[in-house]
């Protein structure tokens, strides 16, 4: 299983060089801020979001079908094949009400702390508005897009605490202590693999007739709870609802290879 996951992935990154003669092609690189929603801090809570915010950078290939003459000339005007390899970062602390109250069980909350890395490959089918030739032709115009596709990712997550050893009844709240989805606790250092949906929109700005500007926003939502390091038990902690995801903002630069 674990080699078919890489041969996906390699798969992924090299079919845009072999089929370069064939398709019109565009390279571009995007970096921002990236919002990780996890098990770290209080749900639909401000501070939480806001410093809990990491660092993301992608680096992608279009595929547009415009040489293509057996094409619907809708779909080579409208639609292209987003493949993509990207980094996020984050690092994570718990904020919101129930750290703020005076009680030993805040203190092991105040002091928890934890960052995932995240390495993820993928494609998207993206969807311009604007025929993407009228784009091309006009400088200074806009185009606003949305795309769709699913990612393949490795992740990298590890909790601790500054009260010492996590793991222990005096530094973890008994939340985290508990098993948890084939896990001993509700915490886990570990690496792995996640499979991902992710759901783009943004919009381009044509800056010269071989290069745009580009500002994005993506939400992707993975398929387990532990992207983060916390999980704590979704049969007794039902605020537990739902798997890690994350929001990203970023702006970018897109160069086109051939036109």
């Amino acid at each position: 299983m674990a080699k078919f996951k890489i041969f996906t992935i390699f798969l992924l990154i090299i079919t845009p060089l072999f089929s370069f003669s064939q398709v019109a092609h565009e390279i571009g690189v995007i970096t921002g801020r990236i919002e990780f929603r996890s098990d770290y801090g209080q749900r639909n809570d401000i501070e939480t979001n806001i410093d809990n915010m990491g660092f993301g950078i992608s680096v992608f290939d279009y595929m547009g079908f415009s040489y293509y003459d057996n094409l619907n000339e809708y779909f080579k005007e409208h639609f292209k094949i987003r493949s993509e390899i990207s980094y996020n970062e984050s690092k994570l602390q718990h904020y919101g009400d129930w750290v703020e109250k005076n009680s030993f069980t805040s203190k092991q909350l105040q002091a928890m702390r934890g960052s995932t890395q995240l390495f993820s490959a993928g494609f998207q089918l993206e969807y311009s508005f604007k025929n993407i030739h009228d784009f091309e032709r006009e400088i200074g115009s806009w185009a606003p897009y949305v795309a769709i596709g699913p990612q393949f990712s490795y992740y990298n997550a590890k909790a601790w605490s500054t009260m010492g050893d996590i793991g222990t009844p005096l530094t973890t709240p008994v939340k985290y202590l508990v098993p948890s989805d084939g896990h001993p606790n509700g915490y886990s250092n570990e690496s792995k693999t996640v499979f991902s949906a992710a759901l783009n929109m943004g919009i381009r700005y044509k800056l010269t007739s071989l290069s745009d500007l580009v500002l994005d926003t993506r939400v992707q939502y993975f398929a387990s709870d532990w992207v983060d390091g916390l999980n704590p038990n979704k049969d007794l902690y039902k605020e537990n609802k739902s798997n890690d995801w994350l929001t990203f903002v970023g702006v970018g630069y897109i160069l086109y290879l051939n036109n």
